[in-house]
């Protein structure tokens, strides 16, 4: 069984995500680190807790991360998944539900020590401070992970917090230029690849919700992000970030374009902080340092996802 590590800020798409790994019997969550991103660290705690809940399968351990980005104040994502990060409409975590002792930075290189080299995944959710704290501990430890996934950068589209950055990315930029230039093996999932034909239009929302129970609170605690991008892109659907990200983690078949590129993260003060900037015709001339995913096959990962929330 694939064993495997989840990062989040978790927020109302994040709980997709992170349902998707529980639900799949093919991979085992060790833990699940919480990191400052969409909501406070705290608050991402007490969602993932939730989340742990609703799927209502089995329960790692979660724990506390980074509560701060590494150099900048926090900037929350409140008016795309709400206050709560869960859409505003009154989840609440099981009784008794608690984050586990332990720091989340600590914990993630524990866990690597207490596996063989090249077992564990790393799926990242949410802005990378811990993973960059973690590098700067012990990256001997880190270089143990098989692989990192990361649902980050606007891969070769437009941004979604600025015209070129992506919110995880943008979140804490430093943090994201330490992991890119560690020379872990990287691939990042970019918010394009979640657009078009991946996006869950009002036909697979409905087909989503009916599936059951966990369907139901999938769509719910994404209401928010429904109504933002009416707004956004003229129509309710849902561009489910993380969902795609874990779906190529999980499922690499639905992967139809992925390739590897030198890649930098832009941490200048100035209109392209929080870029990643992907060299495609290798301009810089610099050695390709991390795999670009931009396109799934919508339908397969749309399907799997359905049958999954079904179980």
């Amino acid at each position: 069984m694939r064993k495997i590590i989840i990062d989040t800020d978790c927020g109302s798409d994040d709980a997709v995500a992170i349902a998707m790994a529980l639900k799949e019997s093919a991979v085992e969550i060790l833990m699940l680190s919480t990191v400052v991103g969409n909501v406070p660290m705290q608050q991402a705690t007490t969602n993932t807790l939730t989340t742990l809940g609703y799927t209502n399968t089995y329960h790692p351990p979660v724990y506390m991360g980074c509560e701060r980005p590494l150099l900048r104040k926090s900037s929350y994502a409140y008016e795309t998944h709400g206050i709560d990060g869960m859409g505003d409409i009154g989840l609440v975590p099981p009784e008794n539900a608690t984050a586990a002792d332990g720091n989340g930075v600590i914990k993630i290189l524990e866990t690597l020590m207490a596996h063989e080299p090249n077992v564990i995944e790393i799926v990242c959710l949410g802005p990378l401070t811990n993973i960059a704290v973690a590098i700067s501990l012990s990256l001997e430890t880190m270089r143990r992970a098989k692989n990192i996934t990361i649902m980050g950068s606007a891969g070769f589209g437009i941004g979604n917090v600025t015209p070129v950055a992506e919110f995880n990315i943008w979140h804490d930029a430093e943090a994201a230029k330490i992991v890119l230039d560690s020379g872990l093996p990287i691939t990042f999932v970019g918010w394009d690849a979640c657009l078009g034909d991946a996006a869950f239009d009002e036909d697979d929302i409905q087909r989503l919700r009916a599936t059951g129970a966990l369907g139901d609170f999938m769509i719910n605690c994404n209401k928010l992000l429904v109504e933002f991008n009416i707004n956004r892109f003229g129509r309710g659907i849902l561009d489910f970030a993380d969902p795609v990200a874990m779906a190529v983690a999980l499922w690499p078949e639905i992967v139809t374009q992925c390739d590897k590129y030198h890649c930098e993260v832009d941490v200048s003060d100035g209109p392209g902080y929080g870029a990643l900037i992907i060299d495609r015709n290798n301009e810089f001339g610099g050695e390709p340092n991390a795999y670009v995913c931009t396109q799934v096959d919508a339908k397969l990962h749309k399907e799997k996802l359905f049958q999954l929330a079904s179980q």
